[in-house]
């Protein structure tokens, strides 16, 4: 897999992928706004030379928050690759946990992460609807059906 660090792409490139696939780098949840296209990161580049996914983190002392993980591509091990890498720059880094926050929607999500060893550490009943404040664009309704109202912290030790 062709995996770079962030600081080997032009910013206007990340900034281009969050757009098309958020609608802006801006993430808003529970721990923050956050500007995904200025965190440390990795993309995973496909052999047309487009990012194929994506990976953003924060590192904080002993604790490493993903921000965002994307894969355009499912079922081929992106996402899975990517959340190693990021756990490796964790370890490298000092830190003992990864955390991340996800909606109670994302079923997928919910499903990829356990399986790699994060379990549920917090649940914040209507926490979207803060967010949504801040990020209006935040659907009600995620294309599954589900009402998007909760985030679900998740944790893994490393």
């Amino acid at each position: 897999m062709n995996i770079i660090a962030a600081s080997e792409l032009s910013k206007s490139v990340i900034t281009d992928f969050f757009i098309t696939n958020w609608g802006s780098p801006q993430m808003v949840i529970g721990s923050g706004i956050f500007t995904c296209d200025e965190l440390d990161g990795y993309a995973h580049i496909g052999s047309d030379g487009a990012i194929q996914g994506y990976v953003s983190y924060v590192l904080e002392q002993t604790e490493c928050e993903i921000i965002s993980l994307d894969s355009l591509a499912e079922n081929r091990g992106i996402g899975s690759a990517l959340l190693a890498r990021a756990e490796q720059a964790a370890k490298e880094a000092g830190c003992e946990r990864m955390k991340l926050v996800t909606t109670n929607d994302n079923l997928h999500a919910l499903g990829f992460y356990q399986r790699r060893g994060y379990q549920f550490h917090e649940l914040h009943v209507n926490a979207v609807e803060k967010a949504r404040a801040i990020k209006p664009e935040i659907p009600l309704i995620a294309d599954n059906g589900i009402p998007i109202r909760d985030e679900i912290v998740l944790v893994k030790l490393i």
